[in-house]
């Protein structure tokens, strides 16, 4: 008797990478053991000196040195999966709606409003009828392929690894007449948001550009726009 269909598909980082993450610090911890010595010495003839954690290792037995160095690559490793997990989302796809967790935020699609689903550069982007952009936000291309077998069991149109509208973007100037002052002020607050590391407040800036009709993205340190449908003649583009 076959199992019941899941309801649901839940992607995230897979676990064989998490695994190759860890195994990577402890090898490296390991590999450490051996040569902190040598590195140290040469440290001490070119530069007079070495930090103070490695003339530590570098003065443990090798019987130590191993189970130290490893257990400290172990834990170097987890820290490095940690704030990769929290770089990327965590999404979960059903026959109903997309649920997309980042960073301890969550946000809830209903299926009938996505029209569209691509991932661009390093980007998983949910589009409506009217090009919207319902959900843009980081995703690290090893998610994509798991990303793209759940949208397409529970029958979400998968565009593929490019924006569809790849064309329709442009880079930010400044000034630019052909954006109107109010989305001007919006993209340097964003742009202002993003340098200080305030990302709630550079998603408000984009929630409020996407009520513009414009929608963005960032790309070669910079900020990309392109309008929407749902832009309107008279605003943004003509103050």
């Amino acid at each position: 008797m076959s199992e019941p269909e899941a309801r649901e598909v839940t992607v995230r980082i897979p676990t064989a990478w998490r695994c190759l993450v860890l195994s990577a610090g402890a090898v490296l911890g390991f590999g450490a053991a051996f040569i902190v010595g040598p590195v140290v010495d040469g440290l001490v003839r070119l530069a007079d000196g070495a930090p103070a954690p490695l003339r530590l290792a570098a003065e443990l037995p090798l019987a130590w040195a191993v189970p130290v160095l490893t257990a400290t690559g172990l834990v170097l490793g987890a820290w490095l999966l940690r704030e990769w997990e929290r770089e990327n989302p965590v999404v979960t796809v059903s026959g109903e709606e997309v649920v997309v967790r980042r960073a301890g935020v969550g946000l809830r699609v209903a299926r009938d409003l996505v029209d569209g689903v691509c991932a661009d550069g390093h980007d998983l982007v949910l589009v409506d009828r009217e090009t919207v952009e319902l959900v843009r936000v980081p995703a690290d291309r090893v998610l994509v392929g798991g990303l793209r077998r759940a949208f397409q069991r529970f029958g979400y149109p998968w565009r593929g690894q490019t924006d569809p509208h790849e064309s329709a973007f442009a880079a930010w100037v400044d000034g630019d007449p052909d954006l109107g002052e109010r989305a001007h002020a919006l993209l340097r607050a964003r742009h202002r948001a993003l340098a200080d590391k305030r990302t709630g407040a550079a998603e408000d800036a984009r929630d409020a550009l996407r009520d513009l009709g414009i929608a963005i993205r960032d790309r070669r340190g910079g900020q990309q726009y392109r309008r929407t449908s749902r832009h309107r003649a008279g605003d943004p583009g003509h103050g």
